[in-house]
């Protein structure tokens, strides 16, 4: 018997041919179009030469020859493979979304580029909900920080915004929740990393190295009974791990959930150990400003925090900048 597959908002645009050669890569071109002539594949019911682009809501009638065919939900040519029900969740991170640009509030936990082992990546997933535009990344957040994360659709929009980010014309903040407390409470650390580690001047570094220099300018927006510690974070360089570096060894008070460069979290105790129990990591990219690379205006953007940030800055009713 034919079968019925409704078209989802993430396939909405998709043209009949990419989406059968999607969901079914093993069958040949030639066979799809004989199937189009003889009205074996139809949309809404209708005849259809294999161009058309489809629309969310589209009914499509899958002839039973095709079951011969290895069906596939959605895998990526470096095995990342995800689910049209991914993709949905991905378009509802969407704050911002025009010709030139897409811009996502990112959620903790979801790696930015694909690589070696891991499954879902908003690279290969944006380029899966916007086919027919050229996705490049042009700034980076780390798959554990969630927040803003603005990624181009074409080529010229990628080359502009590159230069804004490696010029720091475009302007981030973010806010994290520090466990401790810090001295000072505003200024500019202004120190060389590498390799994880922090140092005080480039000549403190190791012999043969090539560290770094780090800049970082923060703000304490609250504090709570001297375990923790709201921070507002403007970097002015990109350097892996800046601000968890400039946290843990600088401010000597480091984020919330960091692993890698903080400390256990079994002081806090009570209602607030528990709303800390999450293992994601408390810092989130708050609001950026850059030039738009389509009208050439200055935009700002900010996102919402995630719930997991939001319950906690709600019970120690710390403010937001």
């Amino acid at each position: 018997m034919a079968e019925f597959i409704k078209i989802s908002e993430v396939e909405d645009g998709t043209r009949l041919l990419r989406w059968f050669l999607r969901h079914y890569p093993g069958m040949p071109q030639r066979e799809f179009y004989k199937l189009c002539r003889g009205g074996q594949i139809r949309i809404n019911s209708s005849r259809c030469k294999g161009m058309e682009i489809l629309t969310a809501g589209d009914v499509i009638r899958i002839p039973p020859t095709l079951q011969s065919f290895q069906k596939v939900s959605s895998k990526t040519e470096t095995g990342e493979k995800y689910s049209l029900s991914d993709l949905e969740e991905l378009r509802k991170c969407i704050i911002h979304n025009d010709s030139d640009i897409v811009v996502f509030n990112k959620p903790a936990g979801l790696a930015v580029q694909g690589g070696t082992g891991i499954k879902k990546s908003i690279d290969k997933m944006v380029a899966a909900l916007f086919p027919y535009d050229k996705i490049s990344l042009v700034h980076r957040l780390d798959r554990e920080t969630s927040g803003l994360l603005v990624v181009a659709k074409n080529q010229k929009a990628a080359q502009e915004l590159a230069k804004q980010f490696q010029s720091k014309i475009a302007h981030k903040e973010y806010l994290a929740l520090l466990q401790g407390t810090v001295a000072n409470k505003s200024g500019v650390i202004d120190n060389y990393v590498i390799k994880g580690h922090v140092f005080e001047s480039s000549a403190s570094a190791p012999k043969d190295s090539h560290p770094q220099r780090a800049i970082t300018e923060y703000k304490v927006l609250g504090e709570a009974s001297g375990l923790l510690s709201w921070v507002l974070f403007s970097p002015k360089t990109g350097r892996t791990h800046q601000l968890r570096l400039h946290s843990a060894y600088s401010l000597h008070a480091p984020i919330v959930g960091d692993d890698l460069y903080g400390i256990t979290r079994g002081n806090l105790g009570g209602a607030l150990g528990a709303l800390l129990k999450t293992q994601k990591l408390f810092l989130f990219a708050y609001k950026i400003t850059f030039r738009h690379p389509g009208t050439g205006k200055i935009i700002t953007l900010q996102a919402q925090l995630p719930d997991f940030m939001q319950s906690v800055v709600k019970f120690l009713e710390f403010k937001m900048p």
